[in-house]
């Protein structure tokens, strides 16, 4: 009968503690959430033009794995994941041109080489 007491009391105390615990919630302002969704923006448009066939081959030809290329993207920052949409919204019109793959496989060779992953430009 004892420990029926004690586990009854035991188990009161637990339900009880659970009850102090407290959970807060904030406001988020007008720039966080836009910020957040201008992200989700930038990096679809970034994935989409990884995603095609010819950067994939351009990526393959110069050594790069897409997979590899494509992970380092979703851990670009915003600043540099800004700077990378922003030049591919720079590129011109007509989005198969040699021009427009040749700009955007820089572009992902400079992120590679910025971040250490590959040595393309040999220092002297």
């Amino acid at each position: 009968m004892a420990l029926r007491r004690a586990l009854a009391a035991l188990t009161t105390a637990c339900f009880l503690s659970l009850g102090f615990q407290s959970a807060s919630a904030g406001m988020i302002g007008t720039p966080e959430f836009l910020s957040g969704t201008q992200r989700a923006a930038q990096l679809d448009q970034v994935q989409a033009a990884l995603a095609r066939a010819d950067v994939q081959q351009a990526l393959v030809s110069l050594g790069v794995d897409p997979a590899a290329a494509g992970a380092r993207v979703a851990n670009l920052s915003d600043a540099e994941l800004a700077r990378v949409a922003g030049q591919l919204d720079s590129l011109p019109a007509g989005g198969d041109s040699l021009l427009a793959v040749i700009g955007i496989v820089f572009v992902v060779l400079l992120i590679l080489e910025i971040t250490g992953v590959t040595d393309i430009f040999k220092k002297l």
